[in-house]
């Protein structure tokens, strides 16, 4: 395998950090995932030392690029956010802070625009121009926006006011479970969710991830809605796939 092949990936979510070394040909994992449990205090400190550990436990050529995701927005490799991890990640370096314990070149991204790009490269939306708008459905709502296989960052679409609610709130899974609604009502749910969302955007595909996304049967043939909608088909692998697709593109 070429150069590409060393690129690791790691996904740091609020339960556990996930990272394996990414064949960038096939878009599938060169080794066996590593997952350790997120620490109690995700501080940037703590985290670090994990991923750290992660990325010593795969034998990577030196200089060998890492891609990390964080649950935030990043903007200059600056986390501005925090969900689910410790707010001291906000105004975090978190490049420089990841760069410097880990002594090689490190990309952050969110975790939902990783996965997205990692859809758009290798499965459900490969090869679709136009925009592409990928939603993670789970604790809340994470999007992902690809124009012509292009990432717009940080699009932030579970923030979108919907009766008067944070769509999140209202339609994430989280809500479903909390709520204990059915498919259906769920379903009328998600058409008032994705009918704003296509009102705004008018996007050539929805491509819905979370691991809900296993069930799609059971909710996407229920909503109304004029873009075609699919499910997403690299499931929880996608953050580490993008992650180090990104960081292999940089290096």
């Amino acid at each position: 395998m070429g150069k590409k092949e060393h690129a690791l990936g790691v996904d740091i979510g609020g339960s556990g950090i996930k990272g394996a070394p990414v064949d960038l040909d096939r878009g599938a994992f060169a080794d066996d995932r590593l997952r350790i449990p997120t620490p109690d205090v995700a501080t940037p400190e703590a985290v670090s030392e994990v991923v750290a550990e992660i990325v010593e436990h795969f034998s990577l050529k030196k200089g060998a690029p890492v891609g990390i995701t964080l649950p935030a927005v990043v903007t200059h490799g600056v986390a501005r956010s925090a969900a689910n991890i410790d707010p001291s990640w906000i105004d975090c370096d978190a490049r420089e802070l990841f760069t410097e314990r880990l002594g090689r070149p490190v990309t952050l991204v969110n975790d939902a625009d990783a996965a997205g790009v990692a859809e758009g490269q290798f499965g459900a939306a490969k090869k679709q121009d136009g925009l592409v708008i990928l939603t993670t459905l789970g604790t809340g709502i994470g999007s992902a926006m690809l124009l012509d296989g292009d990432l717009v960052p940080n699009s932030e679409l579970g923030h979108l006011e919907i009766d008067g609610h944070d769509a999140e709130t209202r339609a994430a899974e989280s809500a479903r479970d909390r709520e204990e609604l059915d498919w259906e009502e769920w379903a009328q749910r998600l058409t008032t969710y994705y009918r704003r969302v296509e009102d705004l955007f008018w996007p050539e595909l929805f491509v819905v991830g979370g691991g809900i996304s296993k069930r799609a049967d059971e909710f996407l043939p229920l909503l109304q809605i004029r873009t075609e909608i699919v499910p997403a088909k690299l499931k929880n692998k996608a953050g580490i796939i993008g992650a180090a697709y990104l960081a292999a593109r940089e290096s």
